[in-house]
């Protein structure tokens, strides 16, 4: 992973997860941790050699990929460790996520793989939105939500690590339905990114920009064209289809294919995402129907 330099303290290791690092005098700040212990060995021989240190950890969401390498951090390393409120359940329990991704039941072995449970990690401090001092760091902690319940962004200076807030074109092409939790909260959380006028950032997936409004504007018409093909689809139906139908229409509309059922609980959990942000824009309506959970286009 290539260490990339983007302001006098401020850096990232550019990767499949990217890494935030930012170090001020004695203070080194990892932010995020990647996906387990062997991207974490090499980022802190990376460190080790260029005499950085490591005295903090924050994790901005508890996603497995994020903070996949914070147990092996934390035992070989005396690091105090940040985490969002909310977040810090999964982060100390990891087996939560696979668990509400099975919506609610005791995840198969089949879940229960490094890509949705990571090795649980110790919480030192859980913080909210707003300043913080990390060491000798000024920080401020932004609140952005939508792809997990309680994400946080780190700003230092004029440089925002924004974590999976948003995602680089390729990674919106590759996924073509990125995952989330709360599509109006998505929206939310773009828009205000959009307001930061002179704010470099790092996404959690793709490359630094210094101006990232592009970037931003795509992925808010990426999810807004993902709710227009949900309209398209429902309005197929006159008297609604079941959420199998639905997903299924979804899938092959966006040409998504889920052959594991890890991939699958997280398509299903997006797609509903939308259909509830259709719901609480009273678009669409429901109704329990042969024991099947029915959506309708509010249209029709």
């Amino acid at each position: 992973m290539d260490m990339i330099q983007l302001s006098h303290s401020c850096y990232y290791f550019k990767g499949p997860v990217n890494i935030g690092y930012v170090n001020q005098n004695d203070t080194g700040m990892l932010i995020d941790t990647g996906i387990d212990q062997q991207v974490m060995k090499k980022i802190i021989k990376t460190l080790e050699k260029k005499s950085f240190p490591v005295t903090h950890l924050f994790i901005t969401h508890a996603h497995a990929d994020h903070y996949g390498g914070a147990n092996y951090l934390q035992r070989n390393h005396d690091v105090h460790t940040i985490a969002p409120q909310i977040e810090e359940a999964i982060l100390q329990n990891p087996i939560l996520e696979p668990l509400y991704l099975l919506q609610g039941n005791r995840p198969l072995d089949e879940m229960r793989n490094k890509f949705l449970e990571a090795l649980p990690m110790r919480v030192d401090q859980v913080v909210q939105e707003g300043l913080l001092k990390v060491g000798s760091l000024e920080t401020e902690v932004v609140l952005l939500p939508g792809h997990s319940i309680y994400q946080l962004g780190i700003r230092i200076g004029d440089v925002l690590y924004a974590a999976d807030a948003y995602f680089g074109i390729e990674q919106l092409q590759k996924h073509k339905i990125p995952f989330l939790i709360d599509a109006d909260a998505t929206l939310a959380t773009i828009e205000k990114l959009l307001s930061m006028n002179g704010v470099g950032m790092v996404p959690g997936h793709g490359e630094f920009e210094e101006e990232p409004m592009e970037t931003l504007i795509s992925n808010y018409d990426h999810h807004v064209s993902i709710i227009a093909t949900m309209y398209e689809v429902l309005g197929k139906y006159k008297n609604g289809c079941n959420f199998e139908q639905f997903m299924k229409d979804m899938c092959t509309r966006w040409e998504i294919k889920t052959p594991t059922l890890s991939l699958w609980t997280l398509y299903r959990t997006a797609l509903f995402a939308y259909l509830i942000k259709g719901i609480e824009d009273h678009k669409i309506h429901y109704e329990i129907r042969d024991f099947n959970l029915h959506f309708m286009f509010a249209s029709v």
